[in-house]
């Protein structure tokens, strides 16, 4: 069964989301897209976005759910979030 998860990093510039997404969409089955910020207020310390929404990961323990989760890790790692 697929399911649809939406990723926030707090504070990630909008470049930053897009290569995180180009990176997710690299993994075969996976889908990905940009949520758009929903704060009508301007805050210079928010992201210019609002998440990632992630489709096609399928049940936990296969290679391609792992391959997103280890991604995702990655840029928690680095960029401290």
């Amino acid at each position: 069964m697929e399911t649809q998860e939406k990723i926030e990093f707090a504070g990630l510039s909008l470049a930053v989301y897009r290569e995180i997404a180009a990176h997710l969409r690299q993994v075969e089955g996976i889908e990905v897209g940009l949520i758009s910020q929903a704060s009508s207020e301007f805050d210079y310390n928010q992201s210019q976005i609002g998440g990632l929404w992630i489709s096609g990961i399928p049940n936990s323990g296969s290679e391609s759910q792992q391959r997103v989760q280890q991604i995702l890790a990655y840029y928690q790692n680095r960029y401290d979030v």
